[in-house]
């Protein structure tokens, strides 16, 4: 065995665990999916915030109340609301709100979120106006959609007619419509406010801010704000994926080793053979340390025969010398 051929031999065991070690896949740990957070929606058809002066007590009683307000998941559908304030038309209940449809729906799963409500044939009352009503309106929505991956939107449509305190009005988009009565008071109204981020959307279809003082029925005055059709939402959290495994690295090559050139190789510092000859050295360069070479079996076997012919020529002559004797 030659140098070069020793050296691959070599090579070729240390770079068999290497290769071994590189082609078992580095598999990452399985990453469970986990989804994300719930999102939010809810829906009002009626809210009131009103506060309500009495004259032979000169106190102010709360008119806080609310008409089919949900939380998703959850719709309600209620068309009539009677409350009952202290002191106000004899102790009979004031009827609030009178409307042939008042729905609220609200609705959420993992990729979208949605308030809606809905309101028709609608008259709101406030004390101390049995008859006259604060607000008539003919139609009027709300709808808040807050989806993954999209924009929210919001959207409120006021359809039909609308009167307040008795007389008929046009409603702007530009800013509050106010409506003054003579001896009755002032309503202001903001149509269809909406407000978007970037994962919420709000939608109110009317807004009212009201004051007025009838000075019927043991009531003052009454001021304070009225919300019609009212939705809201909020954009339910991208579910996050699972990273993918990584990829394995491709396994090394052992180098080869470089050739040989008048008994110097670029691999490493190899002796060169020495000897009694004088001539160049050998293109090969063989296992100088040894002296071995391709001849080195043949030379053994010669000598080995040598030496038994040898042997057996000494056996014959003592044989021979013994006879004599």
């Amino acid at each position: 065995m030659n140098s070069n051929t020793f050296r691959l031999a070599a090579l070729a065991v240390a770079a068999g665990p290497v290769a071994l070690l590189a082609a078992v896949p580095a598999h990452a740990a399985p990453a469970t999916p986990t989804t994300g957070g719930e999102g939010r929606a809810s829906a009002v058809v009626l809210r009131t915030g009103l506060d309500v002066s009495l004259l032979n007590k000169s106190v102010q009683v709360p008119l806080k109340v609310t008409l089919n307000e949900v939380q998703a998941p959850a719709s309600a559908g209620k068309t009539a609301l009677s409350v009952n304030v202290d002191g106000v038309e004899g102790g009979a209940p004031v009827s609030v709100l009178r409307a042939d449809v008042a729905t609220a729906d609200a609705t959420v799963d993992e990729h979208r979120a949605e308030g809606y409500t809905n309101l028709a044939k609608a008259r709101i009352h406030v004390p101390g106006l049995p008859v006259l009503s604060l607000i008539e309106v003919e139609k009027v929505t709300s709808k808040a959609v807050c989806e993954v991956g999209r924009k929210p939107v919001a959207e409120s449509n006021v359809l039909g007619h609308v009167a307040v305190l008795g007389k008929k009005v046009t409603l702007s988009a530009g800013g509050p419509t106010r409506v003054a009565v003579p001896g009755v008071g002032e309503v202001s109204l903001d149509l269809s406010k909406t407000v978007t981020t970037e994962r919420t959307a709000a939608a109110t279809a009317l807004q009212l801010k009201v004051s007025v003082n009838p000075l019927n029925l043991n009531v003052a005055e009454v001021e304070g704000e009225v919300t019609l059709a009212e939705a809201t939402c909020e954009t339910p959290k991208a579910p996050k994926t699972p990273e993918e495994p990584k990829t394995p690295e491709e396994p090394k090559t052992p180098e080869e080793p470089g050739s040989t050139d008048g008994g110097s190789t670029s691999g490493g510092d190899v002796k060169t053979q020495t000897g009694s000859d004088t001539g160049t050295a050998p293109t090969e360069a063989n296992l100088a340390e040894t002296g071995g070479s391709s001849t080195t079996p043949y030379i053994a076997g010669g000598a080995a025969l040598l030496l038994a012919v040898g042997a057996g020529a000494t056996v014959l002559a003592r044989r021979r010398g013994s006879s004599r004797s």
